[in-house]
């Protein structure tokens, strides 16, 4: 397996459509931990739909895998990808059952802003979360994220706007840090 980085436990590589099935069913044995936060793609036609548009000029998506397995232990995606003077996105993350808790979603999810500050060139991360989402708000504090807002009724979730927390990161400048 390629993987673009790697922590020696956790690496990160680009989701294929022969990952659908293991996707698939990790996304659905993990529905009950994601609810009502996020719904990932728990089917052939969400998944093929995830791919697409992963694979847009705006958007960037990684698996975060198990080195000892291989397994998908978590996901994490990049959209509304702009450059510019921006060079800025809004970064998700999940991870899926029975990797959650683990570490493995920190470790990966420290990769992939790794790997947007270096490869993809960006300068900039925004994870909208929402307020009761504490595990997700935990993860951004450990990666270094800042709590920059509050954005009431800014996502629609689950049959309904959801406010949201925006918390962000930006790439250290050269020679600090």
């Amino acid at each position: 397996m390629r993987y673009l980085r790697s922590d020696g436990r956790v690496a990160i590589r680009r989701p294929r459509r022969d990952d659908e099935a293991e996707f698939v069913a990790a996304a659905r044995r993990s529905h009950d931990l994601h609810h009502p936060w996020l719904s990932a793609p728990d089917d052939a036609e969400r998944y093929a739909a995830y791919l697409r548009k992963i694979r847009g000029r705006d958007s960037s998506g990684y698996l975060l895998c198990d080195r000892a397995t291989g397994e998908i232990a978590g996901y994490a995606n990049i959209s509304g990808i702009v450059m510019g003077a921006l060079r800025g996105g809004y970064l998700g993350y999940a991870a899926f059952l029975p990797y959650a808790g683990t570490g493995h979603a920190s470790a990966g999810v420290r990769l992939v802003i790794e790997h947007a500050f270096t490869a993809l060139g960006l300068h900039r991360l925004e994870a909208n979360i929402q307020p009761g989402n504490e595990p997700s708000k935990r993860l951004a504090q450990r990666l270094g994220f800042r709590l920059e807002g509050f954005s009431p009724d800014y996502l629609f979730i689950d049959g309904a706007w959801r406010d949201h927390e925006r918390w962000a990161i930006t790439a250290p400048e050269p020679g600090r840090g």
